[in-house]
């Protein structure tokens, strides 16, 4: 995370963080300095990977965590985010497919009544308006009877508690999946009316 501070501050400009949801407050930070590497990934309930690169400063350390040096993921993605972010993936059950998938890495998650989810994974300079280099679409597909459903718009999606997911415009939504279709599908949240509050963290 860049925070716009001056390189001479304490986090040096830059930082990897652990905070408790929903707070932002730091329970253990990393000072970084630049921005290759960075962020990193649970193994554990306890355990985490740094995506050390360069180097991070250690400026807070949580006494209920345990950075495992020797945790590196399975594959190496390069240096930046796509190491950590395909990883975290795969460690939450997307298998990637080898080949490439109309311009992107593709993610596949099986689901109940022959559906399958995919994730395009897209990283690339030039992106579409509204996206970043790093940006996600997808697709649900069904095996038994061959058809694709398209949801570009979608910028997160899974299966949880066992029905779908996803999130689109601010908004998280949910459906049970039909044959060939989706069914009931409902509004969660629509998240585009709040408004940031600072609000001191509990801890």
């Amino acid at each position: 995370m860049d925070d716009g501070a001056p390189p001479q501050s304490e986090t040096k400009g830059s930082w990897t963080a652990i905070s408790r949801v929903p707070y932002l407050k730091a329970v253990s930070l990393f000072a970084k300095g630049d921005c290759w590497h960075g962020g990193g990934l649970f193994l554990s309930n306890r355990d985490f990977w740094l995506n050390d690169g360069y180097g991070h400063r250690q400026l807070k350390a949580a006494s209920d965590l345990r950075r495992k040096v020797d945790g590196q993921p399975p594959e190496y993605f390069g240096g930046e985010c796509l190491t950590v972010y395909y990883n975290r993936l795969r460690r939450d059950g997307w298998v990637m497919a080898k080949d490439e998938y109309q311009g992107a890495t593709l993610f596949e998650k099986k689901l109940p009544k022959s559906w399958w989810l995919r994730k395009l994974a897209f990283a690339e300079i030039g992106a579409p308006p509204g996206r970043g280099c790093y940006w996600d679409a997808h697709e649900l597909r069904h095996e038994s009877t061959g058809t694709v459903l398209a949801f570009p718009e979608w910028e997160w999606a899974d299966f949880i508690d066992g029905r779908l997911v996803w999130a689109v415009e601010g908004k998280l939504c949910t459906a049970r999946l039909g044959r060939g279709k989706l069914l009931r599908e409902k509004l969660l949240h629509d998240f585009n009316g709040m408004k940031f509050e600072a609000i001191a963290a509990p801890y």
